[in-house]
C-alpha cells in the first residue's frame, strides 16, 4: 500500500516501520477491495484504530485507477473522552450499587464480605478487609473475583505491609508504586490466587471518627497495574466501605447495650417457688416496642419458711421514659429487700426516694408477701393506689381483696391498707394493671372492657392454673382491643396447687 508524504510522517512519529500498514486499515482495505475495482454504492464504510499511541479514523475514496485512498483523521482527543466518560459513568454506575448494597446490611461480618465480593469484582483480583484488632488479632475478611468471601482472625504485624499499619490508624494511602509486590507476607495473598502479585494498593476505611480498617487490593503480575485514576477509585470505594462497616459497627455496638439494658428491664420468667406457682404476661403499649411503665417481680424467701416478696406496679406515662423510672423503682425495691416484711416501710422509702429524684412521675403497685403453710397460700396484700388484686376461689367466685392506699411518688406520705388472704387448693389471686380494664375497643371501638367484664372472665377461669388464667385475660383484653391503641398490660397469678401436688 502506497503512502503519501503525511502518512509516512504519522507512522514514523509513531514509532512504526516507514512501509508497516497498521493491521486494521490493511484488513479494512482488503474487506472493501475484495480484490477489485473501488466503486461505492452508497456512503463509504470508515475504519479506525490505534497507531502507536494515538487513534485514527480512516475514510476511504476512490482514485483514478479504480483504487482506493484512505484519509486518516486523528480522533485521539475524542477517543480518549468518550473512554474516559465511559470509565467515569461505569464508576458512578458502581459507586451507586456499592453504596446501596453495602448500607443494606447492618451486620459487621456480612457488610465486611460483600464489600470484599465488591472489591474482587470491580477493583481488582483479590481483595482483603483488614479491620481493627480485637485483643492481639485483627479480623481479616478476603475475596477472590468470583468466589464468596471468607472471615479468619489473624495475628500478624501490620507493618508488615507497607502502608497498613498507617491505614489502620487512619492515614493517608501511600502510592501504589511504591509497594513491592513480591515483598508482601504469606497471608496476604488468599489460597487460590492466580500466580504472582503484580500490583498492590493498601488504603484506609475511613470511619466516623476513627479508622473501620484498611482495604488491599491484590492483581496479579498478568494484569495491568493499577493506575493513578484506578487508585483514585479505590479509595472512594474505601470511603463508602468505610462509612458503611462504621454504621454496622455503631448499631451493632448499640444493639448489644440495648439487650443488656433490656434485660434487666424486662419482667422476669415465672415458675413455681416453694410450693406457690406464679405465672405473669407483659404486653407493652406499642408492638415495636418490648419495655414500658408496667412491672412486676418475685423475690424468693431464703427458704419455704420465709415469705416470698411480690411486687407489681403502674408507671405514669408509657414508652422509654416510663421504663427508666420502672427500672429505678425496680432497683430501689431489691435494695429494699431485708425490709419485705413491713410493706408500710418499703413503701414509704420508695416514695422518699421517688420525691428526691428529677423524676415527675407516680406509680401505682401491689405488694404481696406469699408463703405456704398446711397446703394453703398465706397472702398479705397491699395496694398503694392500685386497683386490690381479686381473688379466684375454687367455686367460681370472684372476691376484691380487702386493701387500698395512695399511690407512691406523688404525696409526701404513703398510707395504706394491708389484707390478709389464703388461697385454697386451686385457688388464683391475680395482680393486674389497668391496661386490661382500660383496654377501649368493642364493637364500636370506644367502650372500656372494665372490670365487670374482668370479673365474668375469672369466673370461668375457676379452677385454671394461674399460666392459664394469666394467658385468657390476657387474650380478651386484646380481643377487646382489636387492632387499636392500647396501654401497658401486666398481668400476675399467685396459685395455690392443687392438692395432691408436692410443695
Amino acid at each position: 500500500m502506497d503512502q503519501n508524504p503525511a502518512a509516512r510522517l504519522i507512522l514514523t512519529d509513531t514509532g512504526a516501520a516507514q512501509s508497516a500498514v497498521p493491521p486494521w486499515l490493511a484488513e479494512a482495505h482488503r474487506s472493501l477491495t475484495g480484490g477489485t475495482r473501488f466503486a461505492p454504492a452508497g456512503p463509504s464504510p470508515m475504519a479506525a484504530g490505534e497507531i502507536g499511541d494515538r487513534f485514527f479514523e480512516a475514510r476511504p475514496g476512490p482514485v483514478a485507477d479504480g483504487g482506493v485512498a484512505w484519509w486518516l483523521v486523528d480522533g485521539t482527543g475524542r477517543h480518549r473522552a468518550e473512554a474516559s466518560l465511559r470509565v467515569a459513568k461505569k464508576q458512578a454506575e458502581i459507586r451507586a450499587m456499592v453504596s446501596s448494597t453495602l448500607l443494606a446490611s447492618l451486620n459487621v461480618p456480612r457488610c465486611a464480605a460483600v464489600a470484599a465480593q465488591l472489591a474482587a469484582e470491580h477493583l481488582a483480583d483479590a481483595a482483603l478487609l483488614v479491620l481493627p484488632p480485637v485483643g492481639r488479632r485483627h479480623p481479616v475478611t478476603h475475596a477472590l473475583r468470583g468466589r464468596p468471601a471468607e472471615h479468619s482472625s489473624l495475628q500478624f504485624d501490620p507493618r508488615g505491609v507497607p502502608g497498613l499499619a498507617e491505614a489502620l490508624q487512619g492515614f493517608p494511602p501511600v502510592p501504589a508504586r511504591w509497594i513491592d509486590p513480591g515483598a508482601l507476607p504469606e497471608w496476604v495473598v488468599p489460597d487460590g490466587f492466580g500466580g504472582p502479585v503484580g500490583s498492590v494498593i493498601v488504603t484506609p476505611l475511613p470511619g466516623h471518627g476513627v479508622s473501620a480498617g484498611a482495604l488491599i487490593l491484590l492483581r496479579s503480575s498478568t494484569e495491568r497495574a493499577f493506575t493513578p485514576d484506578e487508585e483514585a477509585f479505590a479509595r472512594l470505594f474505601a470511603a463508602r466501605a468505610g462509612a458503611a462497616l462504621s454504621a454496622a459497627r455503631l448499631y451493632s455496638e448499640q444493639s448489644a447495650i440495648t439487650t443488656t439494658l433490656m434485660r434487666e428491664l424486662l419482667p422476669p420468667a415465672l415458675e413455681s417457688l416453694h410450693g406457690v406457682d406464679y405465672a405473669g404476661r407483659y404486653r407493652a403499649a406499642s408492638d415495636h416496642e418490648r419495655i414500658g411503665g408496667d412491672f412486676y417481680d418475685v423475690h424468693p424467701g431464703a427458704d419455704a419458711s420465709r415469705e416470698t416478696f411480690v411486687v407489681l406496679g403502674d408507671v405514669a406515662g408509657k414508652g422509654l421514659d416510663a421504663a427508666v423510672l420502672t427500672g429505678k423503682i425496680r432497683n430501689t425495691l431489691q435494695a429494699l429487700l431485708p425490709l419485705a416484711a413491713d410493706h408500710q416501710q418499703v413503701l414509704t422509702l420508695l416514695n422518699g426516694a421517688l420525691l428526691g429524684s428529677h423524676h415527675t412521675r407516680f406509680a401505682t403497685m401491689v405488694l404481696a408477701s406469699v408463703r405456704r403453710e398446711d397446703g394453703r397460700v398465706r397472702l398479705r396484700l397491699t395496694s398503694a393506689g392500685h386497683m386490690p388484686p381479686l381473688i379466684v376461689r375454687a367455686d367460681g367466685r370472684v372476691e376484691e381483696a380487702a386493701t387500698h392506699g395512695t399511690l407512691v411518688g406523688a404525696l409526701p406520705s404513703v398510707t395504706v391498707r394491708t389484707a390478709g388472704e389464703t388461697l385454697a387448693p386451686g385457688e388464683t389471686c391475680l395482680l393486674y394493671t389497668d391496661g386490661i380494664t382500660e383496654a377501649r375497643g368493642g364493637p364500636l371501638g370506644d367502650e372500656l372492657f372494665g372490670e365487670d367484664r374482668l370479673r365474668q372472665a375469672l369466673v370461668e377461669c375457676a379452677g385454671m392454673p394461674g399460666e392459664a388464667i394469666v394467658e385468657r385475660v390476657q387474650m380478651l383484653a386484646a380481643q377487646w382491643l382489636g387492632g387499636g391503641s392500647h396501654d401497658d398490660m401486666a398481668t400476675l397469678a399467685i396459685s395455690a396447687p392443687r392438692a395432691g401436688r408436692d410443695a
